[in-house]
C-alpha cells in the first residue's frame, strides 16, 4: 500500500522515523534513485521540453558524454521515471519523455526550485545580485 500524509502528519511523524511497509526509508529510495551528476539535470530537462531526442538533450548539456547520456537515460528509464520511443524511420528517431511515474516527480521539483530561489544567494555568495 502506497502511504500519503499530509505535511502536518508528516511534521507529528517524521522524529519517530517513516518507514515503507518493507522497512525501507522512503526518502533514502528516491535520492539514490536521484543519484548522480546528470539525472537530474536530464529530467529537468524533460521538465523544460515534455518531449526530447538525445541529439537535443546532448546540446543543452554542455560537457556529458555520449556514454554517460546513454547511461543517465537507461537508468531513467529502468527506474520507470522516463518512456523512450524508437521510430523506424531513417534516419533512426529516438525521443525521451516522462512516464506517469516520472511526472510525479514534478511537486519535487518545483519544492527544489523554490528552496533554490530561497537560498541563491547564500549557494553563490560571490555572485553579484540585484536589489
Amino acid at each position: 500500500m502506497n502511504e500519503v500524509m499530509s505535511y502536518e502528519e508528516f511534521l507529528d511523524r517524521v522524529h519517530d522515523g517513516i518507514v515503507t511497509p518493507s522497512g525501507n526509508c522512503p526518502v533514502t529510495l528516491v535520492m539514490e534513485m536521484l543519484q548522480g551528476k546528470w539525472k537530474n539535470i536530464v529530467l529537468y530537462e524533460l521538465c523544460i521540453h515534455n518531449t526530447v531526442r538525445f541529439g537535443e538533450l546532448k546540446k543543452d548539456l554542455p560537457g556529458i558524454t555520449n556514454t554517460m547520456l546513454t547511461s543517465t537515460l537507461r537508468d531513467l528509464e529502468d527506474n520507470g521515471l522516463i518512456h523512450r520511443e524508437q521510430y523506424n524511420e531513417i534516419p533512426p528517431r529516438v525521443e525521451y519523455s516522462f512516464t506517469e511515474k516520472g511526472r510525479d516527480l514534478y511537486p519535487l521539483f518545483y519544492a527544489m526550485m523554490n528552496w533554490g530561489f530561497k537560498y541563491e544567494k547564500d549557494l553563490y555568495p560571490s555572485k553579484k545580485y540585484d536589489s
